[in-house]
Formats: structure tokens, sequence, C-alpha cells
């Protein structure tokens, strides 16, 4: 195991997205002495509430894209460690138009791994179990860290790119970094168009939710403030160099989700509506997480999913003036492609 790291300024990109900003109240709430900059694009994705609230002593905010340069070597410097949440994220975005992915996830990243290399300043990177691929749904394997990359969307390939651009630039230019995969994450302060979400969303305002195809696509869900613990553990405690996969053991196909989410808001469990498959659904993930459970000593907190759901569906029955202002744009949007 790495020196134990423990960092007292961090700069938190795409800290007011979904899992970006849970990471960030993650911080604030467990680790008192460390500051954080939150640097974010505010794209649709990222919205300021996320991060209302929290002390202006611990959290100062800067509006500004990861692909800037000059803004980089600004405000990078101040800071021992970049923890890299920013990124186009959602698989139907990404096939409807690619070029936002690559630009953000790809030449953003090199642009951050940059930085990191000139003021030498430790970087974790945020990726996802989607560059392995998809698992038959009979294989009773799991993702490793061993498992070879085979990402199927123009998300997934722009993530995969990007994590091959921090290995090359940790053996090349000796960039002090870690790397995380996670699998499908949960909670509050998520986008409605994502699964969990839009089901939720859509209930509470009486339209009946939407399944793709024959919902049988597997997840492995795990509740973000998990992720943000299993973050900061690597961040702090990992081995150079090194990448760590973060799952909670959470597999569960989309039907089943859906019936879950319909059952604790009190509908019948076959309320919904089947819709258009997304092209290239991947089948299955799964993830091993046994190297960061076994050298790190990490383990999740939320292993109940159907507590956890339960309070997530509480958050967004209590945050309407959170989620209305971009659902009716996202449902039009969902309709014109079928789905």
């Amino acid at each position: 195991m790495a020196d134990f790291f423990s960092p007292s300024n961090i700069l938190v990109t795409g800290g007011c997205g979904f899992i970006g900003s849970n990471f960030v109240h993650y911080v604030v709430d467990h680790h008192p002495n460390v500051h954080v900059t939150v640097l974010d694009a505010l794209t649709y994705a990222g919205n300021l509430k996320n991060i209302e609230g929290l002390p202006k002593d611990r959290v100062e905010f800067v509006h500004g894209n990861i692909c800037d340069e000059e803004l980089l070597n600004k405000i990078v410097p101040d800071h021992d460690a970049i923890v890299h949440y920013a990124a186009e994220s959602h698989n139907d975005n990404s096939i409807m138009n690619p070029e936002p992915f690559v630009q953000t996830n790809v030449v953003g990243t090199f642009r951050l791994l940059e930085a990191a290399r000139k003021y030498d300043v430790r970087y974790h990177h945020v990726s996802t179990d989607e560059v392995y691929g998809d698992l038959a749904l009979d294989d009773p394997s799991r993702f490793t860290e061993e498992t070879p990359y085979r990402p199927s969307s123009p998300y997934s390939s722009t993530k995969a790119s990007s994590d091959l651009l921090v290995r090359a630039w940790y053996r090349t230019f000796g960039v002090r970094m870690t790397i995380s995969n996670c699998s499908n994450n949960y909670g509050p302060y998520q986008h409605v168009e994502k699964f969990i979400p839009r089901q939720i969303t859509n209930i509470l305002d009486g339209i009946r939710p939407k399944l793709y195809g024959d919902g049988l696509n597997v997840r492995d869900w795990i509740h973000t403030e998990d992720h943000s613990s299993a973050v900061w553990t690597i961040l702090t405690k990992g081995r150079l160099g090194e990448t760590y996969l973060i799952g909670a053991d959470g597999e569960r196909n989309n039907i089943d989700v859906l019936r879950d989410i319909l059952r604790v808001m009190g509908q019948p469990e076959d309320a919904f509506d089947k819709v258009k498959d997304r092209p290239g659904h991947d089948r299955r993930y799964a993830i091993d997480s046994t190297k960061l459970r076994t050298e790190l000593g990490w383990k999740p907190v939320h292993t109940d999913f159907e507590s956890g759901l339960e309070q997530t569906i509480d958050w967004y029955r209590n945050n309407r003036d959170w989620w209305e202002p971009a659902k009716a744009a996202t449902e039009a949007k969902y309709r014109r492609n079928g789905q």
C-alpha cells in the first residue's frame, strides 16, 4: 500500500453533477479539514443547486470547462489533488451526438493530465464499468481489474480512451494517479434522464413509467454515497498507478428495479409501458470489488437496495423544484426517439 495521502485542498471537476456533487457533500460531511474547489461547466447535467447551502469557507465554485488550458493553469497549482468526475455520461445522448463525448471525456482528460503533470498534483480518475463491455446473462463471471476493455457505445469508448490516457501519463510521465471504475449509481441529485429518477418522476407526475425492450438487462447498483466513500478511500490509501473497481454486489435487472419502484410508490407492478430498446444495449454489468475491499479495507454501507431506493424516492418527492424544470424537455426528447 502507498503511504497514506492526506489532501487539504482538492479540485473536483464536475462537482455540480450527480456523482460529483454527492462526493463534495461527502467530503464536507466527513473530512472537516479539507477545502473543495468545484470546477463545472454547468451543462444541462450540472446544477448549482446540487452544492447549494454548503459552507462558503469549505467549498468554492469555479464556472469553467476542463478543456480550458488557461483556466487550469490558474487553478490547478493551488491544489494537492484533482478528483476528476466531469464527463458526458448518458448513453442515449452519445448515440445521437458523439462529438461532445469525445471533447469532454477525451480532450478534457488530456488537459487535466497535462495540468497534473505540469504542477505535480495527485490525480484520481473516476470511470465506469461500461468500459468492459457487457456480460451474457448466464455468465457467472464478473468484471475485475484484469478484464479487457470492450466498450460498446460512444460514451463507454470515450471513457475507455480517457482511462488509457491516464495509464499512459503514469507510465510515461510519472503522473501520480489512481483510477476507479464503478457500477451504476443511484441516489439524490441524479438527472431525470437516467433510469431510476425517470421512473420515479414519471410516477410522481402521473405518467406511466417506460421500460426499454424486455427489461432483462442487468445493472450492478450502488448508492452514490458508497461510491463517494470508495473514491475517498482510493484517493487517500490507494497504490499509485493502480485501478480499483467499485461495486456493492447489487445486481438487478431493469424490470425488477422498475417493479420495486412501483411497489414502494404504491402502484401496481405492471403499471408501465415497454418502449423501443437502445441500440447496442449492453446486457449485463457485474463488478468484483475484492481488490478494493481486501487491499484498502473499504466496504459499502447501503447494502439494502430497497431501503436506499425508498430514501431516493423520498428525496425526489420532496424536491420537485429541483427536477421539474428539466422534466418536460427530457420526456420530449425521449418521445422524439420513440422511447
